[in-house]
């Protein structure tokens, strides 16, 4: 498979994914003596922190999302629509679903996918949130759930539709929570007559002893203050043993939930497994310093599915800053030895990172010192978004909704779509295992853990 160029005969340097790192490297390349090809399963570049507002119905996703092809097409990029199987580096061959395309250089930045420890049935239960379609599909369940509740005469089944558990209290599962109890309590009250949204319960479930295990202790605290003041149930210290369409179990105890929904792990993106490379336990490529990986200079891997250190000999954290440096730098890199020059070791610079909790709630950390809660700490994760937005245009419709959202506790995007809700598709309540027993505890064969909220860094900002 051979994309058309006008350079056909420079170095071909092939990118895979158009996430952060993928689309900076791109940039990155233009007006080198190389000639770029983009491959990505979807057609455009994602804001992945912005999601939950999509899901929470605060933005559409036209807001946060661009084409690749008008992103990179001043950039002499050519884009190929295509969903890659793996790598062959003896070869220098990128296999495809349906074909396979040649390169000189190869860029890797596939990113990451969903974690469920091992429990994959968990999935159609308990969705997580890293794509549109995701987002948009736990819209549609959070908002299908209040319409169900509002038709629904058994009061027993409407207190499981109204119940919201969200799994892993990282950044995604603390913004989720707090999103979903602004909605809840500010947005809907006067949409319903025969429910009141505010009776809704928002549970946030967390493996270890605290919200935010990334963040400094006090301001883990602070966050976890904030959310009860939202209304949102923190349990700490609690791990999942099992979830079906009924609820979830947190050891013996079950709670009915028809909407659950999972942010409780991320796990790399598989095509790291082809290359052959050593990995660590989340599946990332452990690379060189140059952000090589051993043994292959004309093979970089960046973004979240690296693997590396920063000076301090601290993780390098999968946020969206990390991932455009080590886009450009992969960029420079093949630059430098495109000169005959020797490749230089990446040095992130860590400008922060953030997490909102709520209209006008936030903590974060700038430049790895400072820390910030509350209103001052969401001005400045606003200020940081609107300046990474691809386009005018989405940073100004953001910015409206955004201005309307805060003024009017409204969600703009409030839009079921999918398949329509009926309420012969519920299921008793009382019918909690796979058996039809109504046993309180799952089977032995059900029993795994979620210890950890997220991995060792944040991955959604």
């Amino acid at each position: 498979m051979s994309p058309k160029s006008k350079r056909e005969d420079l170095p071909h340097v092939v990118i895979l994914g158009g996430g952060f790192a993928g689309l900076y490297a791109a940039r990155h390349l233009y007006k080198a003596p190389v000639r770029v090809t983009m491959v990505d399963r979807h057609n455009h570049h994602l804001f992945q922190p912005l999601l939950y507002q999509v899901a929470t119905a605060t933005l559409s996703p036209s807001e946060i999302a661009a084409p690749l092809r008008a992103l990179l097409g001043r950039h002499d990029v050519s884009v190929v629509l295509a969903e890659v199987t793996g790598v062959d580096t003896v070869g220098k061959r990128v296999l495809l679903s349906d074909g396979e395309l040649k390169y000189d250089f190869l860029v890797i930045a596939t990113g990451a996918t969903h974690s469920y420890f091992g429990n994959d049935a968990w999935a159609q239960h308990a969705p997580g949130l890293k794509s549109i379609e995701d987002a948009v599909e736990i819209r549609r369940r959070i908002l299908v759930a209040f319409e169900l509740a509002e038709r629904e005469p058994d009061p027993e089944v409407r207190r499981a539709l109204l119940n919201f558990i969200i799994i892993g209290a990282g950044p995604t599962g603390v913004e989720l929570a707090g999103s979903l109890a602004e909605i809840s309590r500010h947005s809907l009250p006067g949409d319903f007559r025969n429910i009141d949204p505010r009776e809704a319960r928002i549970i946030l479930i967390e493996g270890i002893d605290r919200v935010l295990p990334v963040y400094p202790d006090d301001l883990s605290q602070k966050a976890c203050r904030t959310l009860e003041k939202l209304g949102v149930e923190v349990r700490t210290g609690a791990r999942v043993t099992h979830i079906n369409e009924q609820g979830v179990f947190i050891g013996t105890e079950f709670i009915p939930a028809r909407t659950v929904l999972w942010a409780a792990g991320v796990a790399a993106s598989p095509v790291a497994r082809s290359l052959g490379a050593q990995l660590d336990r989340a599946g990332r490529v452990l690379v060189t310093p140059e952000l090589t990986v051993p043994g292959h200079d004309d093979v970089f891997v960046v973004g979240d599915l690296a693997s590396l250190n920063d000076a301090d000999g601290k993780p390098v954290p999968g946020l969206a800053p990390a991932a455009m440096q080590e886009g450009k730098h992969a960029a420079h890199n093949i630059r430098r030895q495109l000169q005959g020059k020797p490749m230089e070791a990446f040095s992130y610079w860590d400008r922060g990172s953030y997490a909102v909790i709520g209209r006008g709630h936030a903590v974060g950390i700038a430049f790895r010192r400072f820390k910030q809660s509350g209103f001052s700490a969401w001005m400045a994760w606003l200020l940081i978004h609107i300046t990474f937005l691809i386009g005018f245009r989405s940073r100004l419709a953001v910015l409206l909704d955004w201005a309307y959202s805060y003024l009017t506790f409204g969600k703009s995007a409030r839009i079921i779509t999918g398949p329509s809700p009926r309420l012969d598709r519920l299921q008793p309540t009382h019918a909690l295992t796979e058996g039809g027993e109504t046993s309180a505890a799952p089977e032995s064969r059900f029993q795994a853990t979620a210890s950890h909220a997220e991995p060792a860094s944040p991955v959604t900002h």
